[in-house]
């Protein structure tokens, strides 16, 4: 018999969802699509890749979602010349004790933002890709668990393709979203000014953050919501879609693409509906909850051919 969850509960989780809520949009104006992506992707315990051009508070945004559930917060600036010790970290030589002591990188924080990370090179992405997946780090032989929650925010400029490596598929499928955010309203635009001008940009948000037990209890909460399984048929058939088969096959599907979905992407969808419906007080799942973020899910999961991308 599922565990549903009790009303109680639900009722809890709410209110520390919109404690959330209300410090982030204290701090980031619009942008409600990137807030909840983030919000969905750590209650799934997944990862964020965000596709933008420069200036539209990516980086806030990241800084604000760890502040609001008092966690830890790194920034690494991803270049041609990052190593996968700058990242990860490294062993040193300690003068006073006379030994080799570690050194732990900044990867080792709550919430990660690696800055624009198609200009890393493929060695440093491939340390990135083993703390995405097995939230640890390897140093001297030696590994380090990362802390929990643990949630990588990575960007990426469409528009630079000089001096960029273009990252492999196997670590795009490890991102559980791919968010694209374009510029903000004339009306957003304005708030920001507004709110620049007035101080509110720099003053405390009007509610305490929520803390990283609080976030544990409702990621555990996530994972209690339910899936019919006719829903868990239609993830599956969506999936399936994107592969040219199942019981809609799109015309000409082979022309369009390459490689349909893994089945990662069912269940990145199943995950991030879960987490939907949490964020919606329910404790089960509905179709609109699979369907909201089924863009942001797929479209770095399909590869599409020469036809499909000119």
């Amino acid at each position: 018999m599922p565990n549903y969850l009790t009303n109680d509960e639900l009722a809890h989780a709410k209110s520390l969802l919109d404690r959330m809520t209300t410090i982030y949009q204290h701090t980031v104006v619009g942008q409600e699509g990137l807030r909840r992506a983030l919000t969905a992707s750590l209650l799934a315990g997944g990862h964020v890749l965000v596709e933008s051009v420069p200036g539209l508070a990516k980086t806030t945004a990241a800084q604000t979602l760890a502040s609001a559930v008092s966690g830890t917060f790194h920034r690494i600036q991803c270049t041609p010349d990052l190593m996968p010790n700058d990242i990860v970290g490294s062993q040193i030589w300690n003068q006073e004790r006379g030994e080799m002591v570690t050194q732990l990188g900044p990867v080792h924080a709550n919430m990660v933002l690696l800055d624009e990370i198609n200009r890393s090179s493929a060695k440093t992405q491939s340390a990135m890709l083993e703390a995405m997946q097995e939230r640890q780090t390897t140093i001297g032989g030696v590994n380090h668990k990362l802390p929990n929650p643990f949630m990588v925010m990575a960007t990426q400029n469409p528009i630079e393709e000089e001096g960029t490596y273009v990252l492999p598929e196997a670590q795009m499928d490890r991102f559980l979203l791919k968010e694209v955010i374009t510029y903000p309203a004339p009306i957003e635009e304005l708030e920001v000014l507004t709110r620049i001008d007035s101080g509110q940009m720099t003053s405390q948000a009007p509610v305490k953050p929520i803390t990283l037990d609080d976030v544990r209890a409702l990621q555990e909460a996530r994972r209690r919501v339910f899936v019919h399984e006719t829903l868990k048929a239609y993830i599956v058939d969506i999936v399936n879609t994107t592969r040219g088969a199942g019981p809609n096959p799109l015309p000409g599907w082979n022309k369009h693409v390459r490689v349909g979905a893994s089945p990662r992407g069912g269940i990145a969808l199943m995950q991030i509906a879960q987490a939907i419906a949490l964020m919606a007080g329910r404790n089960h799942v509905m179709p609109d909850d699979i369907k909201e973020m089924r863009y942001g899910i797929l479209r770095h999961r399909i590869i599409r051919t020469f036809d499909a991308l000119a």
